[in-house]
């Protein structure tokens, strides 16, 4: 007798479809049965997830774990109703027939089929590399936009776009050594604001290979300087405004994609947009990162607005404070959406905090048993990313405590006890007893 058995190829399949594995055969012979294993770790283990017994006319499902998901339509095919990343992988189908000869002797034929499963990406973020992270407001920064996707098998094709518009990008195999030794053009900047406290004015003179760099109508007064000098701004300066950095061209772009596998099967995928950020046009600036993926009907996308801080809004609680008291000031929020997380830098105009530092990170400056020396005093939280910063002040108002008699506290805001006196009072009248 004579047994031939084929499968048609499948073309791929997204989670959650339905899928049928059929396979083919010809033969002249006496069924005997029929068999459809998974194949995994390289070929070397074959599961065997379906028996067509036709013998007895049974069949047998040996997937207890996937709740029996699989029916036998016909003698040989098996419907998986809704696949999963866990059924990709080569199938077989062994179809075996008794031996004319013998009655006894089964022969055994098989052919193979694989199962690309494909999973669309699900969440896609963007977000500002290494922030929040000091900067400098005298030098033009390299700014970091990371797209992160997950869930997607393939790895899915990801780009990015500024404003609705398609970014031309320089690819960049490894990422940057660090800002100062892969600077990616030449920059002029200078501060436009001129009622502030004057700024050092200077101009970087080479580029990469020591090329020199034209400079067309440069500012007045504006000096041709190797090293920018960066100069201390007073505490006396409320306004913090950034310098608009004036490039001399448009900017250049550098772009690096990555994916690494994950335990279930996907890939993560990593996209990278490098460039030197100019506060005058990157300000309110869209970008978007965009994701095609042959499971995706239509790309997806998700988008970020460059924004710098406007008008940080504090509360300060309690709202009125007693001596004594814990007093805890908070940044609530912005008037506007602010992209990348700002700094919050909080200080005491004139003098040093509570504490005696001059400046504190973070959102919220806690102010732990207030003196009433520090009735009046004024805090300065600066919210500040590269785009630009601004300034929030409150006054603290510090009421009497009726539960704490007048000039009972120290300079440090802790309380002085009457036994001390008492004490010093009875040491000083042991004394004047000794002496008469």
């Amino acid at each position: 007798a004579y047994l031939t058995v084929s499968i048609e190829p499948l073309p791929p399949v997204v989670v959650g479809d339905a899928v049928t594995l059929k396979c083919n055969f010809k033969t002249d012979g006496k069924m005997r049965e029929i068999v459809w294993y998974r194949v995994t770790d390289g070929g070397t283990i074959k599961q065997k997830i379906f028996t067509f017994d036709a013998m007895f006319s049974t069949n047998f499902s040996h997937m207890e774990n996937y709740r029996k998901r699989e029916d036998l339509v016909y003698q040989s095919t098996v419907r998986l109703p809704e696949v999963r990343i866990s059924d990709n992988g080569p199938y077989e189908c062994h179809v075996g027939i008794y031996d004319r000869a013998t009655r006894e002797k089964v022969v055994l034929a098989s052919g193979n089929v694989f199962l690309n499963v494909m999973a669309p990406p699900t969440p896609i973020s963007v977000l500002a590399a290494d922030t929040p992270a000091p900067f400098s407001r005298y030098q033009a920064q390299n700014f970091t936009l990371v797209c992160v996707v997950s869930g997607g098998k393939p790895a899915p094709l990801v780009y990015f776009k500024r404003d609705g518009e398609p970014i031309e990008a320089t690819p960049l195999p490894e990422p940057p050594a660090g800002a100062g030794s892969w600077a990616p053009r030449n920059l002029l900047h200078r501060d436009l604001d001129d009622t502030k406290v004057p700024k050092s004015l200077a101009a970087e003179g080479e580029v990469g290979g020591g090329q020199s760099l034209a400079t067309a109508d440069p500012p007045r007064g504006l000096a041709a300087e190797r090293d920018p000098v960066t100069e201390t701004i007073p505490e006396t300066v409320v306004s913090r405004e950034f310098p608009r950095w004036v490039h001399v061209t448009e900017p250049i772009y550098y772009f690096r994609h990555t994916h690494a596998p994950v335990s279930d099967g996907t890939v993560e995928a990593r996209a990278t947009l490098t460039w030197t950020l100019n506060p005058q046009i990157d300000n309110e600036a869209l970008f978007s990162c965009e994701v095609k993926h042959p499971a995706l009907s239509m790309p997806m996308q998700s988008e970020v607005t460059l924004v710098a801080p406007k008008g940080p809004k504090i509360t300060m609680t309690p709202t009125r404070a007693r001596v004594g008291d814990t007093v805890r000031i908070l940044v609530q929020g912005f008037q506007n959406e602010v992209f990348p997380e700002p700094l919050f830098t909080w200080t005491r105009v004139g003098s040093r905090l509570l504490d005696g530092s001059a400046e504190h990170d973070g959102k919220e400056l806690v102010l732990e048993r207030v003196p009433a020396e520090l009735n009046g005093s004024m805090y300065r939280c600066t919210a500040q990313n590269p785009l630009g910063s601004t300034d929030t002040h409150t006054r603290l108002i510090v009421f009497e405590n009726p539960n704490i008699p007048r000039g009972t506290e120290d300079s440090n805001g802790s309380l002085t006890s009457h036994c001390g006196f008492r004490l010093v009072l009875a040491l000083t009248l042991t004394v004047i007893l000794e002496l008469t």
